[in-house]
Protein backbone atom coordinates (compact mmCIF):
# COMPACT_ATOMS: atom_id res chain seq x y z
CA UNK A 1 0.00 0.00 0.00
CA UNK A 2 1.52 3.29 -1.05
CA UNK A 3 0.65 6.76 0.24
CA UNK A 4 0.09 9.46 -2.34
CA UNK A 5 2.02 12.66 -1.57
CA UNK A 6 -0.10 15.81 -2.18
CA UNK A 7 1.18 18.00 -4.92
CA UNK A 8 1.56 21.84 -4.61
CA UNK A 9 -1.61 22.48 -6.61
CA UNK A 10 -3.62 20.11 -4.43
CA UNK A 11 -2.36 21.69 -1.15
CA UNK A 12 -3.24 25.25 -2.27
CA UNK A 13 -6.63 24.33 -3.66
CA UNK A 14 -9.53 26.11 -1.84
CA UNK A 15 -11.53 24.07 0.62
CA UNK A 16 -14.80 22.82 -0.75
CA UNK A 17 -17.67 25.17 0.09
CA UNK A 18 -20.33 23.83 2.46
CA UNK A 19 -23.39 22.42 0.94
CA UNK A 20 -26.06 25.10 0.40
CA UNK A 21 -28.75 25.16 3.07
CA UNK A 22 -31.92 23.62 1.90
CA UNK A 23 -34.53 26.33 1.11
CA UNK A 24 -37.30 24.53 2.96
CA UNK A 25 -35.27 24.39 6.20
CA UNK A 26 -34.42 28.10 5.91
CA UNK A 27 -38.05 29.02 5.43
CA UNK A 28 -39.08 26.98 8.46
CA UNK A 29 -36.45 28.62 10.63
CA UNK A 30 -37.50 32.11 9.46
CA UNK A 31 -41.16 31.24 10.06
CA UNK A 32 -40.40 30.08 13.63
CA UNK A 33 -38.50 33.30 14.33
CA UNK A 34 -41.33 35.44 12.99
CA UNK A 35 -43.98 33.51 14.93
CA UNK A 36 -41.97 33.90 18.15
CA UNK A 37 -41.62 37.65 17.59
CA UNK A 38 -45.30 38.09 16.75
CA UNK A 39 -46.24 35.96 19.77
CA UNK A 40 -44.43 38.31 22.16
CA UNK A 41 -45.77 41.35 20.29
CA UNK A 42 -49.39 40.18 20.23
CA UNK A 43 -49.66 40.08 24.03
CA UNK A 44 -48.64 43.73 24.27
CA UNK A 45 -50.97 44.70 21.40
CA UNK A 46 -53.93 42.90 22.99
CA UNK A 47 -53.37 44.57 26.38
CA UNK A 48 -52.88 47.99 24.77
CA UNK A 49 -56.00 47.58 22.63
CA UNK A 50 -58.06 46.38 25.58
CA UNK A 51 -57.18 49.28 27.88
CA UNK A 52 -56.54 52.09 25.35
CA UNK A 53 -58.28 51.57 22.02
CA UNK A 54 -61.47 49.84 23.19
CA UNK A 55 -62.41 52.62 25.70
CA UNK A 56 -62.03 55.16 22.88
CA UNK A 57 -64.23 53.11 20.52
CA UNK A 58 -66.73 52.51 23.33
CA UNK A 59 -66.82 56.25 24.11
CA UNK A 60 -67.56 57.06 20.45
CA UNK A 61 -70.47 54.59 20.44
CA UNK A 62 -71.89 55.90 23.72
CA UNK A 63 -71.85 59.44 22.33
CA UNK A 64 -74.72 58.45 20.01
CA UNK A 65 -76.75 56.46 22.55
CA UNK A 66 -79.06 56.87 25.52
CA UNK A 67 -77.20 54.94 28.21
CA UNK A 68 -79.35 52.89 30.56
CA UNK A 69 -77.61 50.20 32.57
CA UNK A 70 -80.92 48.54 33.53
CA UNK A 71 -82.77 48.28 30.19
CA UNK A 72 -79.85 48.61 27.78
CA UNK A 73 -78.60 51.38 25.51
CA UNK A 74 -80.64 52.79 22.63
CA UNK A 75 -79.44 54.81 19.63
CA UNK A 76 -80.55 58.43 19.61
CA UNK A 77 -78.54 59.87 16.72
CA UNK A 78 -77.17 63.33 17.48
CA UNK A 79 -79.48 64.11 20.41
CA UNK A 80 -76.59 64.18 22.90
CA UNK A 81 -74.74 66.77 20.83
CA UNK A 82 -77.89 68.89 20.46
CA UNK A 83 -78.34 68.77 24.24
CA UNK A 84 -74.79 70.02 24.69
CA UNK A 85 -75.34 72.94 22.31
CA UNK A 86 -78.43 73.99 24.28
CA UNK A 87 -76.53 73.90 27.60
CA UNK A 88 -75.20 77.39 28.51
CA UNK A 89 -72.37 75.74 30.43
CA UNK A 90 -71.07 74.17 27.20
CA UNK A 91 -69.61 77.42 25.86
CA UNK A 92 -68.61 78.49 29.39
CA UNK A 93 -66.60 75.30 29.83
CA UNK A 94 -64.80 75.73 26.50
CA UNK A 95 -64.09 79.40 27.23
CA UNK A 96 -62.70 78.57 30.70
CA UNK A 97 -60.60 75.74 29.25
CA UNK A 98 -59.24 78.07 26.56
CA UNK A 99 -58.38 80.76 29.12
CA UNK A 100 -56.79 78.20 31.43
CA UNK A 101 -54.67 76.89 28.52
CA UNK A 102 -53.66 80.43 27.54
CA UNK A 103 -52.69 81.44 31.09
CA UNK A 104 -50.92 78.11 31.63
CA UNK A 105 -48.87 78.64 28.48
CA UNK A 106 -47.84 82.14 29.54
CA UNK A 107 -46.83 81.01 33.04
CA UNK A 108 -46.06 77.35 32.48
CA UNK A 109 -44.00 78.01 29.36
CA UNK A 110 -41.98 81.04 30.41
CA UNK A 111 -41.32 80.31 34.10
CA UNK A 112 -39.78 76.83 33.62
CA UNK A 113 -37.67 78.07 30.71
CA UNK A 114 -36.26 81.01 32.67
CA UNK A 115 -35.70 78.71 35.68
CA UNK A 116 -33.75 76.30 33.45
CA UNK A 117 -31.64 79.18 32.11
CA UNK A 118 -30.81 80.27 35.67
CA UNK A 119 -29.97 76.70 36.72
CA UNK A 120 -27.74 76.35 33.68
CA UNK A 121 -25.81 79.46 34.73
CA UNK A 122 -25.13 78.12 38.23
CA UNK A 123 -21.61 76.87 38.81
CA UNK A 124 -22.10 75.54 42.33
CA UNK A 125 -24.84 73.45 44.02
CA UNK A 126 -26.53 72.86 40.66
CA UNK A 127 -27.71 69.36 41.65
CA UNK A 128 -29.21 70.70 44.90
CA UNK A 129 -31.30 73.28 43.04
CA UNK A 130 -32.43 70.67 40.49
CA UNK A 131 -33.81 68.49 43.29
CA UNK A 132 -35.44 71.54 44.86
CA UNK A 133 -37.21 72.43 41.61
CA UNK A 134 -38.32 68.84 40.96
CA UNK A 135 -39.73 68.19 44.46
CA UNK A 136 -43.33 69.43 43.72
CA UNK A 137 -43.65 66.84 40.93
CA UNK A 138 -43.28 64.09 43.53
CA UNK A 139 -46.38 65.20 45.42
CA UNK A 140 -49.75 63.62 44.47
CA UNK A 141 -51.99 66.11 42.58
CA UNK A 142 -54.74 65.92 45.20
CA UNK A 143 -52.25 66.72 47.99
CA UNK A 144 -50.99 69.72 46.00
CA UNK A 145 -54.54 70.96 45.48
CA UNK A 146 -55.45 70.64 49.18
CA UNK A 147 -52.20 72.32 50.26
CA UNK A 148 -52.75 75.29 47.95
CA UNK A 149 -56.39 75.50 49.00
CA UNK A 150 -55.13 76.31 52.49
CA UNK A 151 -52.59 78.79 51.05
CA UNK A 152 -55.47 80.58 49.27
CA UNK A 153 -57.74 80.66 52.32
CA UNK A 154 -58.91 84.32 52.54
CA UNK A 155 -58.80 84.18 56.37
CA UNK A 156 -55.76 82.47 57.91
CA UNK A 157 -54.25 81.42 54.55
CA UNK A 158 -50.51 81.72 54.03
CA UNK A 159 -50.63 84.07 51.04
CA UNK A 160 -52.90 86.62 52.68
CA UNK A 161 -50.80 86.46 55.88
CA UNK A 162 -47.74 87.36 53.78
CA UNK A 163 -49.64 90.23 52.14
CA UNK A 164 -50.76 91.54 55.54
CA UNK A 165 -47.17 91.36 56.81
CA UNK A 166 -46.07 93.46 53.84
CA UNK A 167 -49.02 95.86 54.40
CA UNK A 168 -50.46 94.99 50.98
CA UNK A 169 -54.17 94.46 50.16
CA UNK A 170 -55.31 90.87 50.48
CA UNK A 171 -57.12 88.89 47.77
CA UNK A 172 -60.16 86.61 47.72
CA UNK A 173 -58.20 84.15 45.54
CA UNK A 174 -60.56 81.18 44.95
CA UNK A 175 -63.64 82.97 46.28
CA UNK A 176 -63.78 85.55 43.48
CA UNK A 177 -64.76 84.79 39.88
CA UNK A 178 -62.14 87.29 38.67
CA UNK A 179 -59.16 85.58 40.36
CA UNK A 180 -60.23 81.94 40.72
CA UNK A 181 -59.06 80.73 37.30
CA UNK A 182 -55.62 82.34 37.44
CA UNK A 183 -55.24 80.96 40.99
CA UNK A 184 -55.72 77.45 39.60
CA UNK A 185 -53.19 78.15 36.84
CA UNK A 186 -50.58 79.10 39.45
CA UNK A 187 -51.16 75.80 41.25
CA UNK A 188 -50.87 73.77 38.04
CA UNK A 189 -47.71 75.61 36.99
CA UNK A 190 -46.06 75.11 40.39
CA UNK A 191 -46.93 71.39 40.45
CA UNK A 192 -45.66 70.58 36.94
CA UNK A 193 -42.77 72.96 36.35
CA UNK A 194 -40.15 70.51 37.68
CA UNK A 195 -40.42 68.10 34.76
CA UNK A 196 -40.56 70.87 32.16
CA UNK A 197 -37.58 72.64 33.71
CA UNK A 198 -35.41 69.52 33.60
CA UNK A 199 -36.29 68.96 29.91
CA UNK A 200 -35.34 72.56 29.13
CA UNK A 201 -32.14 72.16 31.15
CA UNK A 202 -31.20 69.01 29.21
CA UNK A 203 -31.75 70.89 25.94
CA UNK A 204 -29.64 73.84 27.14
CA UNK A 205 -26.74 71.57 28.01
CA UNK A 206 -26.59 70.27 24.43
CA UNK A 207 -25.69 73.76 23.14
CA UNK A 208 -21.96 73.90 22.27
CA UNK A 209 -20.03 76.13 24.67
CA UNK A 210 -18.11 77.62 21.76
CA UNK A 211 -21.23 79.52 20.71
CA UNK A 212 -21.46 81.26 24.10
CA UNK A 213 -17.71 81.96 24.10
CA UNK A 214 -17.94 83.53 20.65
CA UNK A 215 -20.94 85.61 21.74
CA UNK A 216 -19.08 86.81 24.86
CA UNK A 217 -16.06 87.76 22.74
CA UNK A 218 -18.40 89.85 20.60
CA UNK A 219 -19.60 91.63 23.73
CA UNK A 220 -23.01 89.93 24.00
CA UNK A 221 -24.76 90.29 27.35
CA UNK A 222 -27.07 87.83 29.08
CA UNK A 223 -30.18 88.91 27.14
CA UNK A 224 -28.34 88.88 23.79
CA UNK A 225 -26.93 85.40 24.46
CA UNK A 226 -30.43 84.24 25.36
CA UNK A 227 -31.93 85.79 22.20
CA UNK A 228 -29.26 84.88 19.63
CA UNK A 229 -27.89 81.59 21.00
CA UNK A 230 -30.15 79.89 23.54
CA UNK A 231 -33.58 80.32 21.94
CA UNK A 232 -32.50 79.48 18.34
CA UNK A 233 -30.63 76.37 19.53
CA UNK A 234 -33.60 75.07 21.56
CA UNK A 235 -36.46 76.11 19.27
CA UNK A 236 -37.43 72.50 18.46
CA UNK A 237 -37.70 71.52 22.14
CA UNK A 238 -39.64 74.72 22.83
CA UNK A 239 -42.14 73.95 20.07
CA UNK A 240 -42.65 70.32 21.10
CA UNK A 241 -43.18 71.23 24.76
CA UNK A 242 -45.57 73.99 23.71
CA UNK A 243 -47.79 71.46 21.91
CA UNK A 244 -47.54 68.95 24.78
CA UNK A 245 -48.51 71.62 27.29
CA UNK A 246 -51.56 72.57 25.21
CA UNK A 247 -52.70 68.94 25.15
CA UNK A 248 -52.11 68.52 28.91
CA UNK A 249 -53.69 71.76 30.09
CA UNK A 250 -56.85 71.25 28.02
CA UNK A 251 -57.54 68.17 30.19
CA UNK A 252 -57.34 70.00 33.51
CA UNK A 253 -59.68 68.44 36.08
CA UNK A 254 -58.08 67.87 39.49
CA UNK A 255 -57.60 71.53 40.46
CA UNK A 256 -61.18 72.72 39.73
CA UNK A 257 -62.69 69.53 41.16
CA UNK A 258 -60.79 69.62 44.47
CA UNK A 259 -60.30 73.37 45.01
CA UNK A 260 -63.40 75.13 43.67
CA UNK A 261 -65.99 72.57 42.55
CA UNK A 262 -66.43 74.61 39.38
CA UNK A 263 -67.28 77.85 41.22
CA UNK A 264 -67.61 80.62 42.00
CA UNK A 265 -70.29 81.44 39.41
CA UNK A 266 -69.06 78.63 37.13
CA UNK A 267 -65.81 80.55 36.56
CA UNK A 268 -63.70 77.36 36.86
CA UNK A 269 -65.96 74.88 35.06
CA UNK A 270 -63.69 73.25 32.46
CA UNK A 271 -64.56 70.73 29.75
CA UNK A 272 -63.31 67.78 31.77
CA UNK A 273 -65.16 69.01 34.84
CA UNK A 274 -68.37 69.26 32.78
CA UNK A 275 -67.81 65.70 31.53
CA UNK A 276 -67.57 64.56 35.16
CA UNK A 277 -70.72 66.49 36.07
CA UNK A 278 -72.74 64.94 33.23
CA UNK A 279 -71.53 61.42 33.98
CA UNK A 280 -71.54 61.23 37.79
CA UNK A 281 -73.87 64.03 38.90
CA UNK A 282 -76.56 63.91 36.18
CA UNK A 283 -75.96 60.18 35.38
CA UNK A 284 -76.12 61.12 31.69
CA UNK A 285 -73.26 59.02 30.33
CA UNK A 286 -74.34 59.50 26.70
CA UNK A 287 -73.95 63.29 26.81
CA UNK A 288 -70.74 62.94 28.81
CA UNK A 289 -69.36 60.65 26.09
CA UNK A 290 -70.44 63.11 23.37
CA UNK A 291 -68.56 65.92 25.13
CA UNK A 292 -65.53 63.64 25.58
CA UNK A 293 -65.63 62.93 21.84
CA UNK A 294 -65.51 66.66 21.03
CA UNK A 295 -62.54 67.08 23.38
CA UNK A 296 -60.88 64.06 21.75
CA UNK A 297 -61.19 65.69 18.33
CA UNK A 298 -59.68 68.95 19.62
CA UNK A 299 -56.77 67.10 21.25
CA UNK A 300 -56.32 65.02 18.09
CA UNK A 301 -55.63 68.18 16.08
CA UNK A 302 -52.82 69.22 18.44
CA UNK A 303 -51.48 65.65 18.59
CA UNK A 304 -51.30 65.60 14.77
CA UNK A 305 -49.34 68.86 14.86
CA UNK A 306 -47.00 67.33 17.44
CA UNK A 307 -46.36 64.26 15.25
CA UNK A 308 -45.77 66.46 12.20
CA UNK A 309 -43.25 68.60 14.09
CA UNK A 310 -41.32 65.61 15.43
CA UNK A 311 -41.32 63.93 11.99
CA UNK A 312 -40.01 67.08 10.35
CA UNK A 313 -37.22 67.28 12.93
CA UNK A 314 -36.14 63.68 12.27
CA UNK A 315 -36.00 64.32 8.52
Amino acid sequence: MSLKTPTRDTALAPAPSPAPRRPREARRRALREHLTAYGFLSAAVVIFALFSWWPIIRNVLLGFQDVNFATGNTWNGTSNFEKLLNDPLFLTAWRNTGLFTLYALVLGFAVPFLTAVLLNEFRHARAYFRVLVYLPVMLPPVVVALMWKWFYDPGPGLLNEILRTLHLPTSAWLDSSSTSLISLVIVSTWANMGTTTLIYLAALQTIPGELYEAAELDGAGVWQRLRHVTIPQTRFVLLVLLLLQIVATMQVFTEPYVMTGGGPEDSTVTVMFLVYRYAFVYNDFGTASALSLLLLIALGVFSALYLRVTRAAKE
